[in-house]
C-alpha cells in the first residue's frame, strides 16, 4: 500500500519559505518537497515499469539525507535516527539501481557488435541479470516493511515539527542566512581534493564524487533564495559530479566485466567482454584526464563560500 502526502498529514500545498528565512525554515521546506517525490515514484519503483522511477527515488533519499543533515537544520535529537533509516532505505534500493546502470551500459555499448557477438554479450551479463532479480526481491521486501511506513511518518513528522530555538539564532542573535548550509561540505570538498595526490586510486576519486554530491544538494537546498554565486556553483558542482560519475561507472563496468569472466571457458562470450573492457578502461582514463579541470570550476568559487 502507497501512503499518501494526506495520509501522512502533509498540508494538501507544499511548503514555501521565503529568502530572508532561516536554514531550518529551508530545511522543512526541503523535507516537505523530497517526501512528496519520494511517495510520487514508490509505485514506479515497486512496479519496475520505468527505472527512472526507482533512479528518481534514490536520488530523493540523497537529497532528503543532505537536509537532515544540513547545518542549521534544528530537528535536534530526530536527526541521528532519520540518517540512519535513510541509509537503510538507500542501501536497500542501491543495489538495484547500480545493476540497472550496468546493464543498460555494457547493452549499450555492445549496441554495435554484430548479432552473434550482441548474444555472447547477453551470456555474459546473465550472471548480473540474476543478481538484479535477488536485489529486487530484496528491495520489494524492505519496502513492505514496517520499518518503511515508520520511516515516512518519520520525515512527515520532522517536516512538520518546529525548528529547536539554538538552530535559528546564532550568537548576535539574528537568524543565520540559509546559504551557510552550504559552508561545511564545500571546506569538506576542498580539503579532500587538496589532500590528493597528482595520480590518485579510483576509490578516492569515487569518495570525492560523493563529498561533490553532498556539496551540491545543499546548494539545491538554498535553491531560490540564493543569489548568482549559488546557482554558479550548482551548475560547476553537477559538472565537477558528472565527470567523476562517467570515470566511476567506466571502473566499475571494468571491474565487473572482469568478475563475469571468472570460470568462463566460451571463446565468444571471452572474446567481447575483451573489447568490452578496452573500451571501458580507455573510456575511465579520458575522464580521469578530465576532473581536475571541472573542478577548476568549483574552486573558483571559493572566495563565496570556504
Amino acid at each position: 500500500m502507497t501512503l499518501t502526502p494526506a495520509e501522512l498529514g502533509l498540508p494538501v500545498e507544499p511548503a514555501t519559505a521565503r529568502r530572508k528565512d532561516p536554514p531550518a525554515v529551508h530545511v522543512r521546506v526541503r523535507l516537505d518537497s523530497q517526501l512528496r517525490a519520494l511517495l510520487a515514484h514508490e509505485a514506479g519503483t515497486k512496479s519496475g515499469v520505468d527505472p527512472e522511477d526507482l533512479h528518481q527515488m534514490r536520488v530523493t533519499i540523497r537529497r532528503l539525507r543532505a537536509a537532515v543533515n544540513a547545518d542549521g537544520a534544528g530537528l535536534g535529537d530526530v536527526a541521528p535516527p532519520l540518517q540512519l533509516e535513510l541509509k537503510w532505505l538507500g542501501n536497500a534500493l542501491g543495489p538495484v539501481r547500480d545493476l540497472d546502470v550496468q546493464l543498460d551500459r555494457l547493452r549499450t555499448e555492445a549496441a554495435g557488435f554484430e548479432d552473434n557477438e550482441r548474444a555472447a554479450v547477453e551470456r555474459l551479463l546473465s550472471g548480473l541479470v540474476n543478481e538484479r532479480k535477488a536485489a529486487r526481491r530484496r528491495m520489494l521486501s524492505a519496502m513492505r516493511t514496517k520499518r518503511y511506513a515508520e520511516l515516512l511518518t518519520s520525515l512527515a513528522a520532522a517536516t512538520a515539527s518546529k525548528p529547536i530555538s539554538e538552530a535559528v539564532s546564532s550568537d548576535n542573535g539574528k537568524a543565520p542566512a540559509v546559504v551557510s548550509v552550504i559552508y561545511k561540505p564545500y571546506r569538506k570538498l576542498f580539503k579532500a581534493v587538496s589532500a590528493l595526490g597528482q595520480d590518485p586510486p579510483d576509490e578516492q576519486l569515487h569518495a570525492l564524487r560523493i563529498k561533490g554530491k553532498r556539496l551540491r544538494y545543499a546548494a539545491e537546498l538554498v535553491g531560490s533564495a540564493g543569489k548568482e554565486p549559488v546557482k554558479q556553483l550548482i551548475k560547476a558542482t553537477k559538472a565537477f559530479q558528472e565527470v567523476l560519475g562517467e570515470h566511476q561507472d567506466a571502473a566499475v563496468a571494468e571491474e565487473t566485466i572482469r568478475r563475469l569472466l571468472e570460470g568462463q571457458e566460451e571463446p565468444a562470450v571471452i572474446f567481447v567482454a575483451g573489447r568490452l573492457v578496452e573500451r571501458e578502461h580507455a573510456r575511465r582514463l579520458a575522464y580521469r584526464a578530465q576532473w581536475r579541470d571541472n573542478w577548476d570550476a568549483v574552486a573558483a568559487l571559493a572566495d563565496h563560500f570556504s
